[in-house]
């Protein structure tokens, strides 16, 4: 048997600053997080057993889960921001940002979240990436946990009505014995004029999906419709990704646990959002001197 992969293989939030960087610039100034993680991945140099070794407390891979938190530390010190889509751009400040000061970047963390820890408290930049906290997304495992948790059937029927509310008609549930994987079809029509068949499979998975399930998927899907989408509550690993884009193959779109959750939080499916304001309250102490 192999032998699992240290986690201490695994780059460092504060280390993926500057790779995640590059990649947003590699990639023309913006991408989505499946393909900054991609970029990630192919220029550090990291092995599948490094990029899969999963996190201790959701589904996300603990690269992925790292990237999450070098994407939050770089948007905090303001040189990438993100659209509600999911796409993380240059702000520009960090069109002119080529690379990034790791303890820089943790002293304005520090400063905007906390202002009142010790001098003696470790330095952000050096921990891992749950040194932050989480609290904020603490939705996201309770939803992770939900979705887990659905019988498979009623999966199938919250997916049926994800792709309805984003715009799917005539979506049906098929499952039938020997579909080779298709839980059901429907049809996106774009800009009122183009339409396209489309088969989908729902997976509740709290692993990584791979290659291997995702051609079989395709396999099931040539000839019946003109595209696939594949939809888990885990994640897909890098040569999955690979496969449900190669080249003169039946494209299949994927969406994995983390897209599904922003999903379902966009549409307002199980997901109730409430804003709130928060003020940014500072003591003027000179002020007191002569008021």
């Amino acid at each position: 048997m192999a032998e699992m992969p240290d986690r201490d293989q695994i780059p460092t939030a504060a280390e993926l600053l500057n790779p995640t960087l590059a990649a947003i610039r590699a990639l023309g100034g913006s991408a989505t997080i499946a393909e900054i993680e991609n970029r990630v991945t192919a220029d550090l140099g990291l092995p599948e057993g490094v990029t899969q070794v999963p996190h201790s407390r959701s589904s996300r891979t603990e690269l992925a889960y790292r990237l999450a938190w070098a994407r939050t530390r770089l948007k905090i010190y303001g040189v990438i921001d993100n659209t509600p889509g999911g796409v993380w751009y240059f702000t520009p400040k960090g069109e002119n940002t080529e690379t990034v000061d790791p303890s820089e970047v943790a002293r304005v963390v520090r400063e905007r979240y906390f202002p009142r820890i010790a001098d003696d408290t470790p330095d952000p930049a050096t921990q891992p990436a749950d040194f932050l906290d989480e609290e904020a997304d603490s939705w996201r495992e309770t939803l992770r946990e939900a979705l887990l948790n659905m019988p498979p059937a009623t999966f199938e029927r919250l997916c049926q009505r994800l792709l309805r509310e984003s715009g799917f008609v005539e979506v049906e549930v098929t499952k039938q014995s020997g579909d080779g994987g298709i839980d059901g079809h429907g049809r996106i029509r774009l800009a009122g004029l183009i339409s396209f068949s489309v088969a989908f499979q729902c997976k509740r998975y709290a692993g990584s999906v791979g290659p291997d399930l995702v051609q079989a998927f395709r396999g099931a899907v040539d000839g019946r419709a003109d595209k696939g989408l594949f939809i888990t509550t885990g994640t897909f690993t890098r040569n999955a990704r690979l496969e449900a884009t190669r080249p003169g193959a039946v494209p299949i779109d994927l969406i994995d646990g983390e897209l599904l959750i922003d999903k379902l939080k966009e549409l307002r499916l199980g997901v109730k959002v409430t804003p709130r304001t928060v003020e940014d309250v500072e003591v003027e102490t000179a002020w007191f001197n002569d008021p």
